[in-house]
C-alpha cells in the first residue's frame, strides 16, 4: 500500500517574496522511502524539475487554475502516473559529458528581459557541445522554456549566495534532444 503525498504549499511563501527552495529541499530529506512530495507552487516549477530529476524523481505537473501548479515528485521506483497530468523526467548527463563552460556572464544585474536575451545570445554563439555559465538573479522560467524548445540541455542551481546560476549546453541551432 503506498503513503500518502507529503503535501508542501510554497504559496505563501512565494507571496510574501520569499525564497521556497530551502523549504522543499527539507521536504524532500523528511519524505519516507518511496514517499511522494505533492508541491502546490503559483508558477511551473521547472528548473526544480531538473534538481529533483537528477535525485531520482519522477515529475507529473498540472495546472490547478489561477496560475497554480500542483506538481507531484514520485521516487522512480513507485511511479504512478495519474490521468490529465503531464511527466517529465530530468536526464542529467554524466559529469564527463559537460565539458568547462567557454563563457560565463554575470546577469544579475540586469533588467528584464535582458538577462534572457544575454544567455540565448551566448548559447548562439557556441558550437555544438560547448557549454556557457550564466549568473542571474532568479530561477529562469522563461529562460528555461526557450531553451527546451530550442532543443540545448541545461543544468540550474540556486547557490549558497542566493544567485541562480544555469549551464548551458548547446545542441546546436534547431537541433531537439533526444
Amino acid at each position: 500500500m503506498s503513503q500518502p503525498h507529503y503535501d508542501l504549499d510554497v504559496r505563501p511563501i512565494l507571496r510574501e517574496g520569499g525564497e521556497p527552495f530551502t523549504a522543499i529541499m527539507e521536504a524532500v530529506a523528511a519524505l519516507a522511502p518511496g514517499q511522494s512530495l505533492r508541491l502546490l507552487a503559483s508558477f511551473k516549477p521547472i528548473p526544480l524539475f531538473q534538481v529533483l530529476g537528477a535525485r531520482g524523481f519522477e515529475i507529473s505537473a498540472r495546472e490547478i487554475g489561477n496560475g497554480d501548479w500542483e506538481v507531484i515528485f514520485t521516487p522512480a521506483n513507485t511511479l504512478s502516473p495519474e490521468p490529465g497530468q503531464t511527466q517529465r523526467t530530468s536526464r542529467p548527463a554524466s559529469e564527463d559529458d559537460w565539458p568547462e563552460p567557454v563563457m560565463e556572464l554575470d546577469n544579475r544585474d540586469l533588467e528584464p528581459p535582458e538577462p534572457m536575451v544575454k544567455a540565448l545570445e551566448g548559447v548562439e554563439s557556441l558550437t555544438v557541445g560547448q557549454t556557457i555559465a550564466v549568473l542571474l538573479p532568479r530561477e529562469p522560467v522563461f529562460l528555461i522554456d526557450e531553451l527546451e524548445a530550442r532543443g540545448h540541455r541545461w543544468r540550474g542551481a540556486f547557490e549558497p549566495e542566493g544567485q541562480y546560476r544555469i549551464v548551458i549546453r548547446s545542441c546546436g541551432p534547431g537541433l531537439r534532444k533526444s
